[in-house]
């Protein structure tokens, strides 16, 4: 039921800081991607979020201790309308897989660059770019 230790954003906030973006335990703000440069993907956070941050916390306080500075993640960030891009390698090739029979995005190679960031309504980086 977790993963390995993986990659943050520079900053953390609490729920208060969001403001009205935090919406039944879930932030409801688009999180922007770009890969070499390019869109990737700018999916909305919260609306199709299956289980919210505290069900999330919930869960995993039944099965282990948790402690001061425990960081609980929601996983990948995705909607069903693909125009919104993905912010997720793995899923965007997988879905090309489904839909055309083949990967046409390839993994990232030395040189490629990512750049991940949810920026509040008035533009503003809330947790700090990832790049």
């Amino acid at each position: 039921n977790s993963k390995l230790s993986t990659a943050f954003a520079p900053f953390a906030c609490t729920p208060d800081e969001l403001g009205d973006a935090w919406k039944n335990g879930r932030v409801h703000l688009p999180l922007n991607s770009t890969y070499n440069g390019k869109f990737f993907g700018c999916p909305e956070a919260g609306p199709e979020m299956h289980f919210s941050f505290h069900q999330l916390l919930e869960h995993c306080a039944k099965t282990r201790d948790l402690t001061a500075g425990t960081i609980i993640g929601s996983g990948t960030v995705s909607n069903k309308d693909v125009s919104k891009g993905s912010s997720c390698l793995a899923e965007k090739r997988m879905l090309e897989k489904i839909a055309t029979g083949k990967f046409v995005t390839p993994f990232m190679k030395f040189g490629d660059t990512i750049e991940i960031d949810m920026k509040d309504k008035d533009g503003n980086s809330i947790f700090g770019k990832i790049s």
